[in-house]
């Protein structure tokens, strides 16, 4: 990230707080102390009473930088809400000086047999945690906390840079009954603020300052911008979902252009045309492409023979997906040069995926480079380009009328195919001749399961067949790296036969486990007992002892973000179990049918005799791969009377 460096006599910060709305340290009302819920979020575990943040600009060792003031009281109502105790601040990590925390008090109030205690955190009890190469993690724990204990910390943090002002996030994972964060902005630093989110401000004002910012020889006005929040319930991270910055309530700050000292303006908003000529150029970026000579020699034993655009690309892609390995490391630069990667057989996502467009392009194909943001990194902003919010790489290779989005980084992902923490919205195509574009990043495959099951019922009330799972697309994907991850086939057998106590496998075979274009066929001889006790004149069968849904994803009773599943979802069983002379079915069973509107998903089951044998179909389908807000409590009945609907039993008979 750039800085910007000043001598520091030409600065003199004399902006004050004027107006400032912190509320008082250590102040602990009867209100507090009588606090049982949040009465907008009744079944939290812990509740922020009150937080107040404010940002200014300042100058430290003659570099510009964030100050940044928290403070905040927490009402823990009960163990479960003990965690939210643990405390703690990401801080960033710079080539010049990182992210520190001054001022730091923290207290935890008990009010216990009619009295106020109070204990002070020992600052000896505060450690530090490295995270990864950008982010430290500042740690500690409030002490002597009890059911009912009010917790309350504040602090100071310094982050060198303006690009970036301090980004306030209203909502968190507990409710807030009161968010309020200040922003003090000199006028010669212009932001674009936006505010993400569901949620509505309860209350904005700004406040202009004449000349309260002494800038060199000149001295400036001052905005000092006031947003609060009321009543936030808590975000709850709920399955299918993409990062929940998406979706959580905040205010975000980039800088626009700034005036330095001269009276000169600075454009830091820059246009896709400025980002593209940035990209080209860069030593780790477009200049890597660029390296076609690197696979001159190689090129031959790549492409072993194929003569057409399609077999040539799938040959390059299998080669780099083979020879270079990841090493842990994701963006959308390279570490250490493609060709270090190609050398070594290892490397971060850039130097796979870029070594991947230029061989490409080596073999006298159309590729590309687009750059994506991963669903746990948060959309990207479409309004104006801002580069640092992109942290992936991957190839688009154009064969006549058709892009294939590809990722040599994962060694079990088919070609054509990306893996699902890439399914995000759009990404942007770095093209080294035409400007760059936007471009729809969907899955080109849905996850398909299907289940055939062809068995008999023995006299003694035992199950006896063959069991086939078919699975296509992501399901394939996932059930290789199972099995990859198991060591070998027969370890990965032994461990879904622990999973299913109920039924015995045995004379296992997997077909396709190397061929990631084809299906992954799985067969077993099952066993399972059925009924204890065959002298009964009536059994209960539950046909549903696979592809069950035991648990509803859904259990909120609203939600304000998608459900983004990635990728649409098909699974069928058939099962055809041939029954003893004697039994049949009681009574034709009823069959199930659910639909979700306009055609979105549906579940239908069937059941049906045909001589001696019992047949039963399932089939689930969720046809979407995102469903709006709107969508949600329709999905959560949907998968409730699923679940419902499984528990029921088919009745079977003796007819002598």
């Amino acid at each position: 990230m750039k800085k910007i460096y000043l001598i520091a006599f030409f600065i003199l910060w004399v902006f004050t707080y004027a107006g400032a709305q912190d509320f008082e340290y250590g102040k602990i009302t009867g209100d507090d102390v009588e606090l049982k819920n949040a009465a907008f979020d009744s079944n939290a575990n812990a509740v922020v009473i009150r937080e107040f943040g404010t940002s200014r600009i300042d100058l430290n060792d003659g570099v510009f930088s964030v100050v940044f003031m928290y403070h905040v009281k927490i009402k823990i109502f009960n163990k479960n809400g003990f965690n939210h105790g643990n405390i703690v601040i990401p801080l960033r990590i710079h080539k010049e000086v990182d992210d520190e925390v001054q001022e730091l008090k923290a207290t935890t109030n008990n009010f216990v047999n009619g009295r106020l205690t109070k204990t002070e955190l020992d600052k000896k009890n505060t450690f530090k945690e490295k995270a990864n190469k950008y982010i430290t993690l500042y740690k500690f724990t409030m002490p002597n906390l009890q059911e009912g204990s009010i917790i309350e910390y504040s602090y100071r943090l310094n982050s060198p840079g303006i690009f970036n002002f301090r980004t306030w996030e209203f909502q968190g994972n507990i409710p807030k009954i009161h968010s309020e964060y200040e922003a003090n902005i000199p006028a010669v630093y212009n932001y674009n603020v936006a505010l993400r989110g569901a949620r509505k401000l309860t209350s904005q004002k700004s406040v202009l300052f004449k000349e309260c910012f002494q800038y060199g020889p000149h001295k400036v006005n001052c905005s000092k911008m006031t947003y609060i929040m009321k009543d936030l319930p808590a975000l709850i991270e709920e399955d299918y979902m993409t990062a929940a910055s998406n979706f959580r309530s905040a205010v975000y700050f980039e800088l626009s252009h700034y005036t330095d000292m001269r009276g000169l303006e600075h454009n830091i908003t820059r246009n896709w045309k400025d980002i593209d000529k940035e990209l080209n150029d860069d030593k780790s970026f477009g200049a890597q492409i660029k390296k076609k000579e690197l696979f001159k020699d190689i090129l031959p034993q790549m492409l072993n023979g194929t003569t057409d655009e399609t077999s040539k690309a799938r040959a390059i892609y299998a080669y780099i997906q083979k020879n270079i390995k990841r090493n842990g490391y994701i963006g959308i630069y390279s570490e250490n040069t493609i060709k270090t990667a190609l050398e070594k057989h290892a490397g971060n996502t850039a130097d796979i995926n870029l070594a991947l467009v230029a061989a490409l392009n080596a073999a006298g194909l159309n590729a590309e480079a687009l750059i994506l943001s991963t669903r746990n990194n948060g959309t990207v902003n479409n309004l104006y380009p801002v580069i640092s919010e992109f942290n992936y790489v991957v190839a688009k290779v154009n064969i006549g009328n058709t892009s294939y989005l590809l990722d040599a980084t994962v060694p079990l992902l088919p070609f054509g195919l990306l893996p699902l923490h890439c399914i995000n919205g759009k990404g942007r195509v770095i093209n080294q001749k035409k400007p760059s574009y936007w471009y729809d990043i969907v899955a080109s495959q849905k996850q398909t399961t299907k289940y055939v099951l062809t068995a008999k019922l023995t006299n003694e009330g035992v199950l006896k067949g063959k069991l086939t799972t078919v699975s296509g697309g992501y399901s394939a994907l996932k059930k290789r790296e199972r099995i990859n991850e198991a060591g070998s086939i027969d370890q990965y057998v032994e461990r879904l036969d622990e999973q299913m106590p109920k039924i015995k496998l045995a004379n296992h075979s997997i077909e396709g486990l190397d061929s990631l274009e084809n299906p992954l066929i799985e067969s077993y001889d099952i066993e399972m007992k059925i009924f204890d006790n065959m002298n009964n004149k009536e059994f209960y069968l539950n046909p549903f002892f696979i592809s069950r849904t035991d648990k509803n994803p859904f259990n909120l009773n609203d939600r304000s973000y998608p459900v983004d599943l990635g990728a649409a979802v098909d699974e069928r069983l058939t099962m055809t179990i041939e029954l003893p002379d004697n039994i049949v079915l009681a009574n034709e069973p009823k069959n199930m049918g659910l639909a979700l509107a306009e055609g979105a998903g549906k579940y239908q089951t069937s059941t049906s005799q045909s001589g001696n044998n019992l047949i039963f179909h399932q089939v689930m389908q969720l046809n979407k791969p995102i469903y709006s807000p709107d969508e949600y409590l329709s999905l959560k009945e949907f998968y409730s009377r699923i679940i419902q609907f499984q528990k029921t039993d088919l009745i079977l008979k003796k007819t002598n």
